[in-house]
């Protein structure tokens, strides 16, 4: 049973980051369309060995404010009629936008913080997040809001547990959205798994009968398909407990394949995650 106190919202990781405002403003609609809060979390790095200086603590709280600015400033250009809520804690980044995110039913982080923004890599605070949150987690590469409409939502299912709850959060994306849907199976299915997903996509057509929805095999697995297709995505839905774990898709190997795009990637946490 949930805590009393238990107040849905979104959480998004604010770092000063370019890439943390697009989460921000990605987050938007999200929220709008829940009619819950948009949570705005800084976190400053605090080391726990050593005296803490002052005038360390002052200049890092007056950068953590001035990224929040940025932040709700774009937020507010928006116009959206959505509540936006503000924390600046202290502790170790990952710990503690967890705990802060307790009651929140998406976590929204940028794809390149701004310790990698130079480089080009997804922050390790993503790739953590994303392995170990209670409930979805969204990397975002970019906010396009004018880029193609019909550019899909792609879904990865796997033969195991979350493979139905994964792709039932995709359809709802793409419905609303107003996405093409893109079934993403494995190379060389079982008969009777392929039998499977057919069985269940028909009744998913049959539930969704405005959505586009086709299956399509990664003949030269995932991240080849991302990189011939990236451009015509906006966004990659998948599982936690997807094979090979999440590390890969949300660093290096999916930053290759999905470099130059703004196809953005839901993590959905296993059923029964609480």
């Amino acid at each position: 049973m949930l805590d009393a106190t238990f107040v849905p919202c979104i959480v998004v990781g604010i770092d000063g980051s370019p890439a943390a405002v697009d989460a921000a403003l990605w987050a938007v609609d999200q929220a709008v369309d829940l009619d819950i809060p948009l949570r705005l979390v800084y976190v400053i790095d605090a080391d726990e060995e050593g005296a803490v200086d002052p005038h360390d603590q002052a200049r890092q709280l007056a950068t953590a404010e001035m990224a929040v600015r940025y932040a709700l400033t774009a937020l507010e250009s928006t116009e959206q009629p959505v509540k936006i809520e503000v924390e600046i804690l202290r502790g170790r980044p990952v710990q503690t936008l967890l705990e802060a995110a307790r009651s929140a039913v998406l976590i929204c982080l940028g794809a390149r913080g701004l310790k990698h923004s130079t480089q080009g890599r997804i922050g390790s605070t993503a790739a953590a997040v994303s392995a170990t949150a209670h409930c979805p987690v969204a990397v975002v590469r970019a906010h396009r809001p004018h880029r193609r409409p019909d550019r899909a939502v792609v879904i990865e299912i796997t033969d195991n547990v979350d493979g139905g709850a994964v792709l039932e959060r995709g359809l709802d994306e793409a419905r609303r959205r107003g996405a093409p849907v893109r079934v993403l199976t494995s190379a060389r299915p079982q008969l009777d798994v392929t039998a499977r997903w057919e069985r269940r996509l028909a009744e998913w057509r049959h539930r969704y009968p405005d959505l586009d929805i086709s299956a399509v095999r990664a003949r030269d697995g995932l991240f080849d398909y991302l990189a011939a297709h990236g451009d015509g995505l906006q966004l990659l839905v998948t599982g936690r407990n997807r094979p090979g774990g999440v590390a890969p898709l949300v660093g290096t190997p999916g930053n290759a394949a999905l470099r130059d795009t703004d196809c953005s990637i839901l993590v959905c946490e296993p059923p029964n995650a609480l």
